[in-house]
This record gives structure tokens, sequence and C-alpha cells, in this order.
């Protein structure tokens, strides 16, 4: 590399520099044993890590960066990692998603505003992936995505146990006195039994996939398992890939194009995806001033075949689909039917179809053929009506068949709260045809739109055998969980969205072949409700005071209005 082409890297606005500012940018970074001639203007790669003990799927990867670190130096970059907000869905209250705006901002303004050319994005756990995404893509420098891989499948007592999906069947059975508590706690240190994230086709995996598809990261990425060798080998060559993207201004503009989109859209359809992956693909494609609505899921997805038989949607888990052939051998399927936009260009530089054109499948029961699908019209559903006029979402490949039309009548809890009150009362007036009505639980509402969509059934009709009702809530589920569960709905009921107006005893019909969701209230009755309804108290003060404020609804991704579209990395001033 000629001294002309250094000299206009990014980073030698910092480390090029003459005088008392070069002094300043130098001097204080060989503290840590860096020799002078490592700020020469070779590229400058910001490891940007979401390592934490507190967000136990990214807590291994600390290690993981060494192993990207190995590949900047021996591409001849210069690899400096640094730490970012971590959103641990497990443990961050009141949900990581109230967050992943503010961990985006984190990332954004880390990267503007320090001597990076190059980025890697560490990511793992649920809203790790999109934030940092989001936050990079509003910069727009070179960047890859590396995931920290899947855990290994969950064993308890001979059988396959997977994360999130097996607690929710679990807790079911003990409520409804199928299952002792004993059994429950013994299988806690069952099912997570070795790094990584979750190995259900939950969101971490979904998304994990997404940043294949859209070509963000190198092949492979999506299944390899956190402790397999393989992981390892990943990030070493994505340490090596980073260094030639900084070479060839491989920015993500360049690469997160609509067509990428329109390919994780399906491929999300294909894997049985997570329904995060609406909001957040939503809300990238946002920073980036990439055309993408809400109905596009249901237009490019909905009529696609789910051919990935992982749980919750169907039996195997990540570790299995690994050594089926990985998300490449599904991309190939989508290409073979002329539903890849195979020009895409990826990280590598190579199109998505030179990638996985050869791509094969060693196991048909877990990669089912085209033809020979698990679940037939499996993609995302968006469904329309007087409830939801701006969009509400369903994955039909997680629902009961039986239930996809159906007409009942509204059980309504006004909160979570008031939720976990009722609904194990038994003089509570439910039978298995009424509609679960979740309000308040949004945006704005929880806030931070938390994972309660998914509401557990009351016991009394699980001790008759009901495993699955009808669930309609403005909140959203984890992408491990399962049933008949309408979410995302817009306008949420704080804004004074129409599912703040619905009451007890109201009929409610679903139908997700017509993609209808229908209050049987009349336009008349629903003004005079309208009219007495009060929107609840906004938080006082703090982050939550301004994510109420800003955030955006979920049919345009829930992310900060003044967030949408991006900065660039444009060099600020001098600090001294």
């Amino acid at each position: 590399m000629n001294d002309e082409k250094k000299a206009t890297r990014r980073s030698q606005n910092w480390f090029g520099r003459e005088g008392k500012d070069g002094f300043l940018y130098r001097s204080w970074m060989k503290n840590q044993g860096h020799p002078h001639d490592l700020f020469d203007g070779r590229p400058v790669i910001g490891i940007c890590n979401t390592w934490s003990e507190l967000t136990p799927c990214n807590a291994h990867l600390r290690e993981l960066a060494d192993w990207v670190k190995r590949g900047v130096w021996e591409a001849g970059g210069f690899p400096l990692e640094f730490p970012v907000m971590s959103l641990g869905e497990t443990q961050m209250r009141p949900t990581a998603m109230l967050f992943r705006n503010l961990a985006s901002m984190d990332v954004e303004e880390s990267i503007r505003g320090n001597p990076i050319d190059g980025v890697v994005l560490m990511m793992g756990c649920d809203k790790t992936t999109p934030s940092l995404l989001m936050g990079a893509a509003s910069c727009d420098l070179p960047t890859i995505g590396l995931s920290g891989g899947p855990m290994l499948n969950g064993r308890y007592r001979g059988k396959t146990l997977g994360s999130g999906t097996g607690v929710w069947q679990m807790s079911e059975e003990v409520r409804a006195g199928t299952m002792s508590m004993e059994e429950f706690v013994e299988a806690e240190s069952c099912m997570h039994r070795s790094k990584g994230h979750c190995m259900t086709m939950g969101t971490a995996s979904s998304m994990a996939s997404m940043v294949e598809a859209l070509g963000m990261a190198l092949p492979g990425n999506a299944t390899i398992p956190a402790v397999d060798a393989r992981r390892f080998t990943q990030a070493q060559l994505t340490g090596r890939r980073i260094v030639d993207m900084v070479r060839e201004d491989l920015c993500m503009s360049k690469i997160l194009k609509r067509e990428a989109f329109v390919n994780a859209i399906r491929a999300n359809a294909a894997i049985g995806g997570s329904t995060n992956a609406v909001i957040h693909l939503l809300a990238l494609a946002g920073r980036l001033g990439v055309e993408l609505k809400l109905d596009d899921w249901d237009e490019l997805g909905s009529h696609l075949p789910c051919i990935v038989d992982l749980q919750p949607s169907g039996k195997a888990l990540m570790e299995d689909f690994y050594y089926a052939g990985g998300l490449p051998a599904v991309l190939r399927e989508l290409g073979e039917q002329g539903l890849l936009e195979r020009d895409a260009i990826t990280v590598n530089g190579s199109t998505l179809w030179d990638n996985v054109r050869d791509a094969e499948c060693f196991d048909r029961e877990v990669i089912r053929e085209w033809h020979k699908p698990m679940r037939e019209q499996a993609g995302i559903a968006v469904l329309r009506g007087n409830l939801a006029p701006d969009g509400a979402v369903i994955k039909p490949s997680a629902a009961s068949p039986h239930l996809l039309q159906h007409r009942g009548r509204a059980v309504v809890f006004e909160s979570i709260e008031e939720f976990h009150e009722r609904i194990n009362d038994e003089s509570l007036d439910v039978d298995e045809n009424c509609v679960l009505v979740l309000k308040n639980c949004g945006p704005q509402g929880y806030p931070g739109m938390a994972e309660v969509g998914n509401m557990p059934l009351p016991p009394k009709l699980l001790r008759k055998g009901v495993r699955d009702m009808v669930r309609l809530s403005d909140a959203r589920m984890s992408g491990t969980a399962y049933g008949t569960v309408v979410l995302h709905t817009a306008p949420e009921a704080a804004v004074g969205g129409p599912l703040a107006l619905v009451r007890d005893g109201d009929v409610i019909n679903l139908d997700v072949p017509a993609r209808t969701l229908t209050l049987e209230v009349d336009d008349e009755e629903l003004d005079r409700r309208r009219a007495g309804w009060r929107p609840p108290q906004p938080p006082e003060r703090g982050w939550a005071r301004l994510y109420v404020d800003h955030v955006l609804q979920a049919d345009r991704g829930a992310d900060l209005d003044f967030l949408v579209g991006g900065s660039g990395a444009e060099v600020a001033r001098d600090s001294h």
C-alpha cells in the first residue's frame, strides 16, 4: 500500500498528525506497549464487543475477540477492542428491547468518535445483534458481523431440550400438574450446558441468520456452535477479511441494499425465524434509507414454506442445523427456486449466490426439500383491520392450524400486572374458545415492548389438555416461544390505538388466510369508548422518558424518531 493511500485513512486524522496533537493521540496509546510503527497508516480495526458476564449468551466473546485480533494482525491491520452496552435478554428489566436504541447510540458514537477505519461487530444475545448493526449503519464504515454461536443442544432425561421453548413447555406442565417442581428445577442445569446463545430458532439464532442472509457476515456465521473450534476459525477469518474490506472501501451501504433485505425476509420464512426479526430489520433499513415496509414481510415471505425443522416450529436444534448444512444449504434452496436476489454483494466481496451455490445438505430430516416442507405458507403474516390499522404480525409456523381462523370472546387484561393477578384464578370466566387480550405492553406502554405476548394459559384449561389459545397484544414474544399469538399490534394501546378500546366480552375475529383482525364492535360504540380513554402517565425522567417521547410504533421498527437515518463517519474537531 502506497504512502498516499495510507495517509487518507480515517485513523490518520489521529495517528498521522504532527506536533502536539499527534503526540497526544499516539503517546497515550503507547502505554499499552504499541510500537511506533503501528501508527503508520495501516487499517485500524475496531472490535466492538458486547461481552458481559450479565449477558450469559455473550460471556465468551472476550475469548473470541482474541481470535479476531489474530486475523487482523495477520492481514496487516491494527486491532483495538472496545466495549459497548451489552443487552442480556434473560437478565435485563423491564426488557432488553427498551435499551436496543440506546445501545445503538453507544455503538454509533463510539465508532464515530474514535480512530477507527473498519469495524468487527461481536454479537450474540437477541438485541445485541440489531443494536450493533443499527449503530454501525449510521456511521457506514467497512463493517463485518461475527456472532458468538449457539449453545450445544440441551439434554434432559434422555431427550432434547431447547432454550426457551422448553421453559414455556415445562412451566405449563407444572401449572397443569403433570410435571413436578423438582423435575422443573433439575432441568435448569440441563438446558444450558455450554457457552453460546439460545440453540432454538429464537431471536438470537434468527438474527444471526439474518446477518448471514443480509451478506454482513462470512458464510457459516449463523450456525457454528460456540464451543466448536470452527467458531474460532470463523473469528480469525473475520479478522482477516475486515482489513481487506477497509482497503476495498466496502462499507455497509454497499451491501445492505433492498436486495439484501429481500433475501433476509425470505430466509426468515424458510427457517421459521422469529417475529422479532421484523421489527429489527425495519429499524435497520430506516438507518440506511432503504425502502422497507411492514407489508413487505407478508408480500415477500408469507407464502413461502418453512423447510427447517427446528424448535419452536419443529423438533431439532441449531447444533443439528449446523451439521445438516446450515443456512447456506437453505439459501441454496431459495436460490434454486428463483427466490434469492443472487447478485446481492456480501462482506467477502462475492455475491450471495456465489457463496451458497454449491452448499450441500447432509440431513433432510432437519433441512427439508423445498417441495417436502415442514409447513406450507409459513412465513410471517401481517394482519390488518379495525383492531390493527397499522398492522399486527403472527408466525403461522409456530401456531395451531385450527386456530388460524377463529372467532372468540375477549378476556381482557389492562396490564401485565393484572394478567398475573387474574390468570390463575379458578373463577376466571374463560374457556378455550376465548381470545386472551393484553394491553399496554407496546413500545410506549411497557415501556420497551416486552416479550410477554405469549401469555401462559389458565391452569383450569391446561388441566383439560388445552395447550394453545388465540392471544392478542401490542407486545412481542420470545423467538423461542410458540402458539397462535398475534403481536406488535399498531397503534399500541398506550397511544390510543383500537386495542385500548377492547372490553371483556367483545367478539374478536382472526382470519389469517384473509389477513384480517377484526373487533366486532360498531364504530359508534368505539367512538364512545374512545372519548372516555385517557393515556397512561409517562415516566418522569431519564432514558425511559426520552424513549417514550421519541419511540416509533412497531410497524416502523420502534426506533427513535431522531435516530432514523445516519450521520456518516466524518471526523470531528480535535478534543484539545
